[in-house]
């Protein structure tokens, strides 16, 4: 199918016809939009995003395919690193490290994620395709869960360079696994890892482990890989992984509902952590630290990733979201540039445009 421009929308966003990037694979000929998540227990494969505030979308697709659709990307001019505003300088957001800090003092939290939202007025708005973004993200910063989602209709536009696994259902004989890869601890090199690191993942695993066994047969939940160092571009991460047979009666409105928010962005206990969170971020994070990825119903298989690393637009601008996880042992300053350093380079891909050479069109503006 051939899929081209058809103007400009009253919000100033390019109307082209809905398209996704998800698991490998280009997504066209939508059939519809839904924010029921019982519908992805029913049949079709669809794309689906998870706003950290707001409801679930859910898109349903007729065509799957390795190549995209003709005509079917835009145009992408990003703005300069200059023009980036933050909803928490450096100064509120030590203060807000230090609140979190005595929350933990006092018990009511084990450890927080602390985050700020970035905002950019787009330079050509006609000119603002996550699609063409995301091309650049796949050059500049190739990540394993880079994709994007565009429901113009919907007011959906959001490109992932996600490198953190929220949850995947695969099938078998045996039943459904699900599994999910919680990132906590971040340098920019192996050696700049700490115990504090360490003791970070470890208490988001016990919450991921918590969460799935809600909906997990009894005894069925581990860990088969504990704080394993993952290189990704610019800096390294420390990664595990749970996983558990889903219980057979188990439908995604009940596992939405055990795990989501992912544990890796709010923190623990998850509750207490939400409600720390609401009162120190002072703008919603929307499509940051939720989740995006796709749902085949016909195969009962999943992927989805947290939406960290990750862009969406707004009206006139561009947004990105940025943060790290809190503990007792922190040092407000260097959570501050550990911020930065999530931030630096991707701000630096974004400000490329599309199309362009990929392999140096980020360079322009490199972290």
């Amino acid at each position: 199918p051939r899929v081209a421009r058809v103007g400009t929308g009253h919000d100033g966003h390019v109307r082209t016809s809905a398209l996704a990037f998800l698991g490998g694979q280009w997504a066209s000929n939508l059939l519809e939009v839904t924010s029921d998540l019982s519908r992805l227990d029913e049949s079709g494969r669809w794309a689906v995003v998870l706003p950290y505030s707001g409801p679930p979308v859910c898109a349903r697709f007729a065509q799957w395919s390795a190549e995209p659709p003709v005509d079917s990307i835009g145009e992408w001019v990003g703005p300069t690193r200059s023009e980036w505003a933050t909803s928490m300088d450096e100064v509120a957001y030590v203060s807000a490290v230090e609140e979190t800090r005595e929350a933990i003092a006092s018990g009511t939290v084990y450890q927080a994620n602390v985050c700020r939202v970035l905002t950019a007025p787009l330079p050509d708005p006609s000119r603002a395709d996550v699609a063409a973004l995301q091309q650049l993200l796949a050059a500049g910063n190739p990540s394993p869960f880079g994709g994007f989602l565009r429901l113009p209709e919907s007011r959906v536009h959001v490109a992932t360079a996600s490198p953190e696994l929220f949850l995947s259902v695969t099938r078998s004989t045996s039943g459904r696994t699900v599994r999910s890869g919680p990132i906590k601890g971040t340098g920019r090199t192996a050696t700049d890892l700490t115990a504090k690191d360490a003791a970070e993942n470890v208490m988001i695993v016990d919450l991921m482990r918590n969460d799935l066994s809600r909906v997990s047969d009894t005894g069925s939940v581990t860990v088969p890989e504990l704080l394993a160092v993952q290189e990704h571009p610019g800096l390294v991460h420390l990664v595990s992984y749970v996983e558990g047979r889903l219980e057979p009666s188990v439908r995604w409105p009940q596992l939405v509902e055990a795990t989501f928010p992912p544990g890796s962005v709010t923190g623990t206990p998850k509750l207490s952590a939400l409600r720390l969170i609401a009162a120190l971020e002072p703008e919603p994070r929307s499509f940051y630290c939720g989740a995006l990825g796709w749902v085949d119903a016909d195969t009962g298989e999943a992927e989805f990733a947290v939406t960290i690393r990750t862009f969406w637009l707004d009206g006139p601008t561009v947004k990105f979201g940025t943060g790290a996880g809190i503990t007792w042992g922190s040092d407000a300053t260097a959570e501050w540039q550990e911020t930065e350093l999530k931030s630096g380079r991707l701000i630096g891909v974004a400000a490329g445009t599309w199309p362009a050479d990929p392999s140096t069109a980020w360079q322009a503006d490199p972290s």
